[in-house]
């Protein structure tokens, strides 16, 4: 173990978990392993589904399983560290490793948002401009969405880690969280963390504002086209077609959005607690939102039971 006034760069960081809350993280443990079975499952389940069945090789489940994807890896950066800590006590990650959980965490957060923002524009044609769908929203258009993506989580949130190695660590290597969540880490440091504050922020505004900007200038033009329709069942039927999208966005926002004030701003919340939505967003839309495209979309509803029970789905 490195001494007290030693940089830490190259030794290792120790999590302790979720604050005031030790004695109990054994039951805490449960749920979230339950939770990630659950998103391994449904997860792996759709994607594999959509991989399989050729039908199913279009614009809007080539997005669907885009999403599944990068939900799946980021919790996947984060939960099995996080049992392994709270059943047997395995607190110490190397900064190294560190450094790497943290830009997996954030980076496909970011691209989760933008694949988020790629989906309400596939609604937006569909529903504004049906008869351009099919030469917009093309195969390989979408596969140029997939690498914008993958750049922009990767330019936006590389600097973070770079931005924490810069820093000394000579007062704490205990990290008060449960994985290496940016400002948790710098926060540990015994210099001026104003840029690695700001470079945050500036990241936050430039994806989760610009893109739900941009999924709510969608939303109200499709709301406008779908009440110019002339009956009511072509309006519900539209407005099916976005209820899943609209789902998932509201939770793949809300839980980070209040989790990130708490970490910058919430002096007076509790660490415990927000640590535990923290947890929550890493685990909560990764498991709803396979389980929220298989109910509301009977294409994939159908492939899924196909691909588990092929006997009784040929008899239907």
């Amino acid at each position: 173990m490195s001494s007290g006034g030693d940089n830490l760069s190259s030794s290792y960081f120790i999590l302790i978990g979720i604050p005031g809350l030790e004695d109990v993280h054994v039951w805490i443990s449960l749920p979230i392993f339950f939770m990630y079975l659950t998103t391994l499952l449904a997860n792996t389940s759709v994607l594999l589904t959509i991989k399989k069945e050729e039908s199913l090789h279009q614009p809007m489940y080539l997005l669907i399983s885009m999403l599944l994807l990068m939900d799946l890896v980021q919790s996947s950066a984060a939960l099995p560290k996080i049992l392994l800590l709270f059943w047997f006590k395995l607190q110490e990650i190397s900064f190294e490793g560190c450094l790497v959980q943290m830009f997996f965490i954030h980076s496909f957060a970011v691209m989760a948002s933008t694949v988020g923002l790629a989906m309400a524009f596939d609604r937006y044609v569909a529903i504004c401009q049906p008869l351009r769908y099919s030469t917009m929203l093309t195969n390989p258009f979408i596969a140029k969405i997939g690498v914008l993506v993958v750049t922009r989580g990767t330019l936006l949130i590389f600097p973070l880690p770079l931005l924490v190695k810069r820093l000394p660590f000579c007062r704490s290597h205990v990290i008060a969280h449960t994985y290496c969540e940016h400002m948790a880490v710098a926060k540990l440091a015994c210099a001026d963390i104003r840029v690695n504050v700001v470079y945050g922020l500036i990241v936050a505004l430039l994806v989760v504002g610009v893109d739900i900007m941009g999924i709510a200038v969608s939303y109200v033009m499709i709301a406008i086209a779908v009440f110019k329709l002339p009956s009511r069942e072509a309006r519900h039927k539209a407005w099916n077609t976005c209820i899943s999208h609209i789902c998932v966005i509201l939770m793949s926002y809300v839980l980070p959005l209040f989790s990130a004030v708490t970490q910058r701003f919430g002096g007076h919340t509790a660490s415990s607690t927000q640590i535990i939505l923290s947890i929550q967003y890493l685990i909560i839309p990764p498991m709803f939102n396979p389980i929220i495209y298989g109910i509301k979309t009977k294409e994939i509803q159908k492939n899924v039971l196909k691909l588990y029970c092929p006997q009784k789905s040929r008899f239907q």
